[in-house]
């Protein structure tokens, strides 16, 4: 299950479910809630993130675009080596910024 918090100007979306077609409603409906109001910033947090599907990758990419498109940003935080594959071998980590934890994420919007 995903939740989704304040850190300042910055949403965090945590949680541990794998980034699937079965999740995406759940993890989508807090994205849209970030995209409500003003300069859009997200941190998804893939600490506890097993893996991503096709279905996933596809809306990563579309949550970042509509982030865009608002003057904001969607950032990655903390994936196991499995996600980090992932993202490397389909080229989706070229539209992301990285980390390897929140607290550097969240940060970096500050910059």
């Amino acid at each position: 299950m995903f939740e989704r918090r304040r850190q300042g100007a910055v949403d965090l979306i945590q949680g541990d479910d794998p980034v699937t077609a079965e999740h995406l409603p759940a993890i989508g409906r807090l994205c849209e809630e970030s995209l409500g109001g003003g300069q859009p910033r997200a941190v998804l947090d893939l600490s506890r993130v097993a893996l991503f599907d096709s279905a996933g990758l596809e809306w990563l990419l579309n949550m970042q675009e509509r982030f865009v498109q608002r003057g904001g940003a969607v950032k990655l935080a903390a994936p196991n080596q499995l996600c980090r594959d992932i993202l490397l071998v389909t080229g989706i980590d070229r539209h992301f910024e990285i980390f390897n934890d929140t607290v550097a994420a969240v940060g970096s919007f500050a910059r």
